[in-house]
C-alpha cells in the first residue's frame, strides 16, 4: 500500500477528540492516514495545499470534520474528485445540527457523503468500504469486523 490511502482533515485541534474513533477504526483496519488540521476559513490556502499533497501521494479517500458553519468538508469536496466523507461535529447549534444542514446540502456536483453527527468511526468504516472496492486485504478486515460488532 501507498504511504497512506486515507487523509483526515479536521478544522481545529479541538475537533481531534471527536475524530479519534476514526483514526482508532482506520488503525484497526490497516488502513494508512494521515491526519491534518486545516481550516477552511481561517487558512483556505493550507488546505488546498494539503488535498494537493494527498491526490499526489495517491490517497483515494479524504475524511473532514467540522462543527458550526462545517465548510471544510465542501471545500475539500469543491477542490478535489476523490470521495469526501463529512463527519459533522456537536458544537455549535444544539447537537451539531447546523453542521448536518452544512455537509448534506451541498450543490449539485461537490458531493459529500455524510454521517451522523460525531459519526468518525462510520466514516472510517465508509472509507474503508470504498478502499475495500480495490484492496482485498482492508475488505477482508471489515468482513472481520462485521462479524465481531454481530456477536456483540
Amino acid at each position: 500500500m501507498k504511504d497512506y490511502l486515507v487523509l483526515v482533515l479536521i478544522g481545529s485541534e479541538s475537533d481531534r477528540e471527536i475524530m479519534q474513533p476514526s483514526s482508532e477504526t482506520l488503525s484497526l483496519l490497516g488502513i494508512p492516514f494521515r491526519m491534518e488540521v486545516a481550516s477552511a476559513h481561517r487558512n483556505p490556502e493550507k488546505v488546498r495545499n494539503i488535498v494537493k499533497e494527498a491526490e499526489d501521494a495517491g490517497v483515494e479517500v479524504i475524511i473532514a470534520g467540522a462543527g458550526m458553519s462545517a465548510a471544510l468538508p465542501g471545500f475539500v469536496a469543491s477542490l478535489t474528485s476523490l470521495p469526501v466523507i463529512g463527519v459533522p461535529i456537536s458544537s455549535g447549534l444544539p447537537g451539531g445540527i447546523d453542521a448536518l444542514f452544512s455537509m448534506v446540502q451541498m450543490p449539485s456536483g461537490i458531493p459529500v457523503a455524510t454521517v451522523s453527527i460525531d459519526g468518525a468511526r462510520n466514516a472510517a468504516i465508509l472509507a474503508g468500504r470504498i478502499l475495500g472496492l480495490r484492496h482485498p486485504d482492508v475488505r477482508a478486515k471489515l468482513s472481520d469486523l462485521k462479524r465481531k460488532l454481530e456477536e456483540a
